[in-house]
């Protein structure tokens, strides 16, 4: 009788069955509904791309706006600072169409180009030296290489064509020099 509890009989057999059957139409049931969720899913993912997507576009329009605008605002600045120095030569060429003197012409002109240096030094502006130095690729341009006039101005600026000009740590003119060899 013990090997009759180990088999099981017909009966369970048949409800065993049933109950897998039972089992695998509640899956098939969870399975067909799952496409419905998976397509709202797409669709909601779908939508927070689109968002996403362009607050991207939008925060990259503002961006450039900005940038532009802070380039704009910097030349105003530099505008701002130099229209004064424009204002003294206007009136210093009225000036000087009656005068018979050139004395006070020249110091008219040296009062105005000091006034436009120190416009353009408190901007950040700065000439750079180069006579008597070292010639430095970074900072200056060789326009031509002579004799040097004495063996201590080898590899050095002899002559200074056009000064060269720095914007905080950048260089936005270089020097434009002779070199002695």
């Amino acid at each position: 009788m013990e090997q009759n509890e180990a088999i099981p009989s017909q009966d369970e057999n048949v409800e065993n069955v049933i109950n897998e059957q039972n089992e695998t139409d509640v899956k098939s049931e969870t399975l067909s509904e799952q496409p419905i969720d998976f397509e709202s899913k797409i669709a909601e993912l779908n939508d927070k791309y689109l968002r996403l997507y362009s607050e991207f576009d939008n925060y990259r329009k503002r961006t450039i706006k900005e940038k532009s605008d802070i380039i704009r605002s910097a030349g105003e600045d530099v505008f701002k600072a130099i229209i004064p120095t424009i204002d003294d030569f206007e009136r210093a060429i009225k000036a000087n169409e009656s005068v018979t003197d050139a004395q006070p012409i020249k110091e008219g002109m040296v009062l105005i180009y000091n006034k436009l240096k120190s416009s353009c030094t408190a901007k950040g502006l700065e000439a750079m030296e180069s006579l008597g130095k070292s010639f430095d690729s970074d900072l200056m341009e060789a326009i031509t290489h002579i004799p040097a006039p004495t063996d201590d101005l080898k590899g050095k600026v002899v002559d200074d064509i056009e000064k060269g000009y720095k914007l905080g740590d950048k260089v936005i003119r270089f020097a434009k020099v002779v070199v002695g060899n």
